[in-house]
């Protein structure tokens, strides 16, 4: 028998698909959960076991991981009628999704006052590609224990998991992370508009100013798309932002922070979902600097 922990996973997406295969590759038991069943076939071959409901899962489980889009689902998943709280196995639940910091602390008093279930709030940075390699940035909320205990298994996935405080904490820093991320996808935008409007090669400024102050991940990324127009098969959708962008604004007002960056940033990022772009990649946002309005 082994002594590693069993692992649940719930929502095996765009990030939870290369998270598990990872946590399998490393010899942890996984059973797994989706609402599209069919998007379970590939981990399932791999050796995951497919449970019916999350309570099902959560019974099974040590630690149930968790990557979801938003709080209405994960409401839904973890105190619904078969939902893991119908469950007190589980020791931990990990939430990889940003949601509200208010409504992280609301979940976890619930969940550990109906089955004992601590929670950590642990959002993920890095992309796909860094679910793949295992090199996620994760920040984590909760008690110290608990990010210790989980610290062996999240080793699998992360390249630094970082303990940043109490629940909602975790979820703070993420938030912090889409300041940047939100406002620097705007000006990547910006950058390559100028240049195409400018007679300059789009194409080659990731070679161009690669290294330099400029640079960064979501430049090397995204500006190629940009220039292509490549926006299906999304590596982050412009709703999925702008719904992070809504979270910092509203904590920004409760706690007196002035965010104009953020605000230019929503602005833009709305103009596109409104255009029928919300589900598309966030690199279509370069379409806004060509509309009039």
């Amino acid at each position: 028998m082994s002594d590693k922990p069993t692992i649940g996973y719930l929502g095996v997406g765009l990030m939870g698909e290369p998270m598990v295969n990872r946590l399998l590759d490393a010899g942890f038991e996984v059973t797994v959960w989706n609402r599209t069943k069919s998007k379970l076939d590939k981990v399932i071959a791999k050796g995951a076991i497919a449970a019916d409901t999350p309570a099902e899962l959560a019974a099974r489980c040590d630690y149930v991981f968790m990557c979801l889009m938003d709080a209405a689902s994960i409401e839904t998943v973890v105190f619904g009628e078969n939902g893991v709280c119908r469950s007190d196995n589980p020791k931990i639940l990990v939430d990889f999704g940003t949601i509200h910091p208010d409504t992280c602390r609301d979940f976890a008093a619930r969940l550990r006052a109906q089955n004992g279930t601590t929670w950590v709030d642990a959002p993920i940075s890095g992309g796909v590609a860094g679910a793949a390699d295992g090199t996620l940035a994760i920040m984590a909320g909760g008690s110290r224990a608990d990010i210790d205990t989980l610290r062996p298994v999240i080793a699998h996935l992360s390249a630094r998991f970082t303990h940043m405080g109490e629940n909602g904490a975790g979820l703070l820093t993420k938030l912090c992370n889409q300041i940047i991320v939100g406002s620097t996808m705007a000006v990547i935008a910006e950058a390559v508009n100028f240049a195409t409007k400018s007679g300059v090669d789009a194409g080659a400024l990731t070679h161009a100013l690669k290294g330099g102050f400029a640079d960064s991940l979501p430049f090397q990324l995204f500006a190629p798309r940009m220039v292509a127009g490549d926006f299906d098969n999304p590596l982050g959708a412009t709703d999925t932002m702008i719904k992070d962008q809504l979270a910092i604004s509203d904590v920004a007002a409760s706690v007196g922070a002035k965010i104009p960056m953020t605000d230019q940033a929503l602005k833009i990022l709305k103009n596109a979902s409104d255009h029928g772009d919300g589900q598309r990649d966030i690199s279509s946002i370069i379409k806004v600097f060509d509309r009039s309005e």
